[in-house]
C-alpha cells in the first residue's frame, strides 16, 4: 500500500472541533519592502549587510504576497484550508514604529482580512513576527525598556483596525528564537551579541507580550487570544549524571524560560542559574506584570535535540549533537526527522495545568522539491506531515490537550538566514517568475482536509 495516497489517517479522527490551518508571516512573504510608506524593519536592514544571509539572498520581493495576495487566498480555498495564520508588520503599520498610523497599512491588511472572510476563510494574526521597525532598533529595540510602551501603542492601533473582523490573535512568535538569534548569537537580525543584550530583550519581550495580551482582551473582548512559543524535544546523549543535567538546562533554556514567566511561574531560575541575571533588570510590580491567562497556546516544534555536558560553552555548560554526527535523518535545515519529539512535546506542556488549549501553530520541514512535467513531488515532506498528524492523534487518544494544527508554511518563502534555499511551502513559488504550483504535498492536505 502507497502510505502518500491511502495513508491511515482521516481527519474525523480528530474530532469537529479540531482546528487546521497554514501559517506564514509577513517579512517572509510579502516583499514590497518600500511600498505605500512602509518602514524599515530589522530585518531589511540585516539581509542588506553582506554575508548576513546565505547567497546573498534578500526579501525585497519574497513571494510578492503584497500585490498577489488574492492568488494565494484562492489557493487557500482551494486546498479546503479554514483557518489562515498570518502576521502583521509593524513597520507597514506605523513607519517609525510609534505614531502617525500609516494608513496605506492599514487598508492593505483590512483588504486581506475581508477577502478571508469572503472566502470563509478564518483570519488568525500574529502581530509580532520578528519585523522590528528599525527605528526603534536605534534606541535599542527589545534592549530598550520602553519598547514594552511602543508595542503596546502597536497592538492598540492593531485592535482599533481589525478587532471588529478578527477574532484570533497571537501576540508575540517564538520569543525564545527571536532574542536568542538576534540578541544573543547575532546570527538573526537585528545582530546584536552578549548576555546582557539577550536578558534584557527576553525579559522585556515577555512583559510586551502580557502587556499586549491585556489591550486585546480590553479592546475585543469575546477575541481568543494566544501566544506562541518554538519547543524542542531534549534528551540527554547518555545516562551520565552530566549529560542528563545538562539536558535539563538546555530543556529549561529552549522550553520553559519563556512559558512559566506567561503562567504566573516565574523565571526558572533555579534550573537555569545564568537567569539569576535578570534580576539586575527586573523592576518593582515587574512579576506581577509578567503573567496573562492565554485563551490557548500555540506551540511550534519541528524536532528533538540530542545534549551532552560541555563545560567549554558558557551559561549553559551544555552542547547539541548535531544529527548529522548522529548520522540520523534529517532536512535541509540540518534537523533530525523525529515525529515522536511532537508527542513528547505535547505531553510535557500538558502538565502545565493553567494551559487552557494547545494549538500546534507551526509544524513542517524543508525538504527539495522534484520538478517534473509541471508537476512538484515533495514525498519526504507529505510524509513528516503524515507522521506528526499521527503523533497528534496518539496525543488525542492518551487524552493529551491539543486542539488544532497548521502547517508551516503555506508557499516556499524567504528564510530567514537560509535565504531561499530551505523550501517549505505546500505550494512551490518559482521567485524568478512568481508561479506558483501546488505540491504533493498541498494535493494529499486538501484531499486530507475535504
Amino acid at each position: 500500500m502507497n502510505k502518500i495516497e491511502n495513508s491511515f489517517l482521516n481527519k474525523d479522527q480528530f474530532g469537529d472541533d479540531f482546528l487546521w490551518g497554514v501559517s506564514t508571516a509577513a517579512f517572509q512573504i510579502e516583499g514590497a519592502h518600500d511600498a505605500d510608506g512602509k518602514g524599515s524593519s530589522i530585518w531589511d536592514v540585516f539581509t542588506s549587510q553582506k554575508g548576513k544571509i546565505k547567497n546573498g539572498h534578500h526579501a525585497l520581493t519574497a513571494c510578492d504576497f503584497y500585490n498577489s495576495y488574492q492568488n494565494d487566498i484562492d489557493l487557500i480555498s482551494e486546498l479546503n484550508i479554514p483557518n489562515f495564520r498570518f502576521s502583521i508588520s509593524w513597520p507597514r503599520i506605523m513607519p517609525t514604529g510609534i505614531h502617525p498610523v500609516n494608513q496605506s497599512g492599514i487598508e492593505y491588511y483590512n483588504k486581506i482580512i475581508d477577502s478571508l472572510l469572503a472566502s470563509g476563510i478564518e483570519p488568525w494574526i500574529t502581530l509580532y513576527h520578528w519585523d522590528l521597525p528599525h527605528a526603534l532598533e536605534t534606541k535599542g529595540g527589545w534592549t530598550n525598556r520602553e519598547s514594552v510602551s511602543w508595542f503596546s501603542e502597536y497592538v492598540e492601533v492593531c485592535a482599533q483596525y481589525f478587532g471588529d473582523r478578527v477574532k484570533n490573535w497571537m501576540v508575540i512568535n517564538e520569543p525564545s528564537v527571536f532574542t536568542g538569534a538576534g540578541y544573543f548569537l547575532g546570527i538573526h537580525a537585528p545582530g546584536k551579541k552578549g548576555i546582557t543584550n539577550y536578558l534584557k530583550a527576553m525579559h522585556h519581550v515577555t512583559l510586551a507580550t502580557a502587556a499586549g495580551a491585556k489591550i486585546l482582551r480590553n479592546r475585543i473582548p469575546k477575541a481568543n487570544i494566544g501566544t506562541t512559543f518554538s519547543c524542542t524535544h531534549i534528551e540527554p546523549a547518555t545516562e551520565s549524571t552530566k549529560d542528563v543535567e545538562a539536558a535539563k538546562r538546555v530543556d529549561t533554556l529552549l522550553n520553559r524560560t519563556f512559558i512559566e514567566p506567561i503562567l504566573g511561574l516565574g523565571y526558572p531560575q533555579k534550573d537555569l542559574p545564568v537567569l539569576k541575571k535578570l534580576n539586575n533588570y527586573i523592576l518593582e510590580d515587574d512579576l506581577n506584570n509578567l503573567s496573562f491567562d492565554f485563551d490557548f497556546i500555540g506551540l511550534q516544534c519541528y524536532t528533538r535535540e540530542v545534549v551532552k555536558s560541555s563545560m567549554l560553552i558558557p551559561y549553559i555548560g551544555a552542547e547539541l549533537i548535531s544529527a548529522e554526527k548522529r548520522n540520523v535523518i534529517s532536512t535541509e535545515m540540518g534537523w533530525e526527522v523525529y515525529p515522536p519529539a511532537l508527542y513528547h512535546v505535547l505531553k510535557k506542556f500538558n502538565e502545565y495545568k493553567s494551559i487552557k488549549k494547545i494549538i500546534i501553530t507551526e509544524n513542517g520541514a524543508a525538504f527539495p522539491d522534484t520538478l517534473s512535467n509541471g508537476k512538484v513531488y515533495d514525498i519526504k515532506r507529505t510524509h513528516y506531515i503524515q507522521d506528526h498528524l499521527e503523533q497528534i492523534l496518539k496525543a488525542k487518544k492518551d487524552g493529551l490537550n491539543v486542539e488544532g494544527y497548521f502547517v508551516w508554511s503555506l508557499t516556499d518563502n524567504f528564510e530567514w538566514a537560509e535565504g531561499y534555499n530551505a523550501r517549505f511551502g505546500l505550494i512551490h513559488v518559482d521567485f524568478e517568475t512568481q508561479q506558483r504550483t501546488i505540491k504533493h504535498s498541498g494535493l494529499w492536505f486538501k484531499d486530507f482536509l475535504s
